[in-house]
């Protein structure tokens, strides 16, 4: 893809996900990898549904702003992701989207494997999504948090802020975090109904067919 082409399908995404309310105001980064190995990412302090490509911040191969306005300051979140996953990390999509960062807070919720197994859909674009705790915006020690994981989880929801997808393409970053808030959803809507979710049998096969993190 060229990098007007993939400047232009990064806006065109980060707009649909303000579009639909899944982020608000100012929230919310993305990032996504160029074909030389540089970074295009979401400026700080910017809307997803205004963000102008031109504008975009461009990293080179080396980590070096060579372009682009001043970047997201969760630039130790995205690169962490980048540095553990390989080539299975394309994209980084961050967003505090509202039942997904509901979801941190309950007590009850698992902090290993946050999103119940309600569908097969969940586990095959995020395997199991972990919560990390809260750190201040920006604070560095996010990344240091994601490279803990040593690049075994594709998803994680910062505790009281949002959640982190990361996939081998823009496109797929997208529709994995789209997975992530409307199953986060579902917990609220199914909130003690004692629904009838996924056996461990359905999980493991789920797993061993799709090699699911």
């Amino acid at each position: 893809m060229s990098n007007t082409k993939q400047r232009e399908a990064l806006c065109d995404f980060a707009r649909s996900l303000y579009e639909r309310g899944l982020t608000h105001g100012s929230t919310g980064n993305i990032s996504a990898r160029t074909d030389d190995g540089g970074l295009l990412v979401s400026p700080t302090g910017t809307s997803f549904g205004r963000l102008d490509p031109a504008r975009l911040s461009h990293f080179d191969a080396d980590g070096q702003l060579i372009g682009g306005d001043k970047p997201t300051k969760e630039m130790p979140l995205h690169t962490a992701f980048y540095e553990t996953r390989g080539t299975r990390s394309g994209a980084v999509v961050h967003l505090h989207s509202h039942y997904s960062v509901a979801l941190s807070m309950l007590p009850e919720t698992d902090r290993d494997d946050a999103l119940p197994p309600f569908t097969p859909y969940s586990l095959m674009k995020l395997g199991r999504v972990k919560i990390l705790p809260y750190f201040q915006p920006g604070d560095p020690a996010m990344g240091d948090a994601v490279r803990d994981l040593e690049g075994q989880r594709s998803a994680v929801i910062l505790a009281n802020h949002g959640p982190v997808v990361t996939a081998a393409t823009l496109e797929n970053a997208v529709y994995a975090m789209e997975e992530l808030e409307e199953t986060a959803r579902l917990a609220f809507t199914l909130r003690d109904r004692q629904p009838n979710l996924l056996n461990r049998l359905q999980i493991e096969r789920l797993a061993q067919t799709f090699n699911l993190d």
